[in-house]
């Protein structure tokens, strides 16, 4: 039996295991406080809805579009560094909340403290992650962080529950002392460089031909699709079932993405590109089509196939805008965090039209039936537009059997 194998399901480093039980316990903090932000905005504070919208989207502006910044300052200070600095906004950020809790323009300026730093913190994370690690290693890492986020994000909420609205000024307090404990472990990790750097192995085909699609182009299509379900399950479904079902649904989501992401790595690394696309998107359509047919059962079934889409479109994409750049990996994951910051807005600014048009024409099931045509139309134009630039460009001649760069 070759050591290959073997290899690909060798255990974590030290580092790689405190990094993934670090992005656990952030985005466990994180998702304490950042779901209840409108109502803690809202209501405690006073500040209008408009007011309060307005304040969410630049926050969500900086901490998506703000990843831009995080390969220069990457390349500048290094990655550890990068981390660190990230780590103490955001420790400072939810420190500030405390007295920002009688103040609104010291909460609003604690919330885009958080925001900076979540724009820092993400890239260099991935990039410290698969930092000196074998392109075959990278599915396994990348999957890995995905689940300990997707975790973090499924617990906290319900962990802050009892003290968001009673106790806030305790919640804020423990989370801004979390950040500061995760942040002092940062500290001892090897310096960016320390590590031994093993060279890329990437198997013979596993990544299909790099002409054509662009990574950056697919990520903004894919959130933008993904973030109907996002955006506007809950105005669907709530009324149609129950709150009590639609946390359900939700925790089950992200249950599944914990454990499927990680056993479904290999497979999605081994799939062509375009391949990911019929598989991401076909799954979408499927999900949002039961979404539409409506009752417990469709939203379930809906919600385990839109998860099934986001594994496989979120985890290809960011393997193949490694694989296609010469940039480092900070300055790639920072170019996809802007990527899905651009899809996430086109999808609330096209969704809030599309959904108000379905319900104004008596019937919200449209707006899905719309958005299920959409994930079948997209990755069809995605292909074409591939195509298009694959007769327009000169292909240098190659050798018989092997494929060109």
């Amino acid at each position: 039996m070759s050591a290959e194998p073997a290899s690909k399901r060798r255990r974590f480093t030290g580092p790689q295991g405190f990094l993934l039980a670090g992005s656990f316990l952030i985005t466990l903090g994180s998702f304490a406080v950042l779901p209840y932000m409108s109502v803690l905005l809202h209501q405690r504070l006073g500040l209008g809805l408009g007011t309060v919208g307005f304040v969410l989207a630049v926050a969500s502006l900086i901490q998506f579009a703000g990843g831009v910044v995080a390969g220069p300052v990457a390349a500048r200070i290094g990655l550890r560094r990068s981390m660190l600095l990230a780590l103490a906004l955001r420790t400072a950020g939810f420190g500030a909340f405390v007295p920002g809790l009688t103040s609104p323009v010291l909460a609003i300026g604690a919330l885009l403290l958080v925001s900076a730093g979540a724009a820092l913190y993400l890239p260099a994370n991935k990039a410290y992650l698969v930092d000196g690690s074998p392109d075959h290693d990278r599915p396994r890492l990348l999957s890995a962080s995905s689940s300990a986020f997707n975790a973090g994000m499924a617990l906290g909420p319900p962990a802050a529950a009892p003290l968001v609205l009673g106790s806030p000024g305790v919640l804020f307090t423990c989370v801004a002392g979390l950040f500061a404990l995760v942040g002092v472990g940062h500290a001892f990790l090897p310096r960016d460089g320390a590590r031994p750097v093993t060279v890329p192995d990437r198997p013979p085909g596993a990544d299909g031909p790099r002409s054509g699609l662009s990574p950056f182009l697919v990520t903004v299509v894919s959130v933008y699709a993904f973030m109907f379900f996002q955006h506007y399950l809950a105005l669907y479904a709530v009324p149609r079932t129950s709150a009590g079902f639609y946390g359900v649904v939700l925790m089950g989501y992200a249950a599944l993405l914990v454990v499927a992401q990680p056993l479904l790595a290999e497979w999605i690394a081994a799939l062509g590109y375009p391949a990911a696309l019929r598989w991401g998107f076909g799954a979408m359509a499927a999900g949002m089509a039961a979404i539409a047919g409506g009752g417990h059962v469709g939203i379930a079934v809906g919600g385990a196939l839109l998860c099934l889409g986001e594994i496989v479109l979120f985890l290809k994409n960011d393997l193949e805008a490694l694989a296609r750049s010469s940039a480092p990996p900070a300055t790639v994951f920072g170019r996809q965090r802007l990527a899905a910051g651009i899809g996430a807005f086109a999808s609330g600014v096209v969704g809030g039209q599309l959904y108000a048009a379905a319900e104004s024409a008596g019937s919200a099931r449209a707006f899905w039936v719309a958005v299920c045509l959409q994930c079948l139309l997209l990755p069809v134009l995605l292909m074409r537009r591939r195509s298009a630039r694959g007769r327009s460009e000169p292909r240098a001649e190659t050798p018989a059997g092997l494929g060109g760069g």
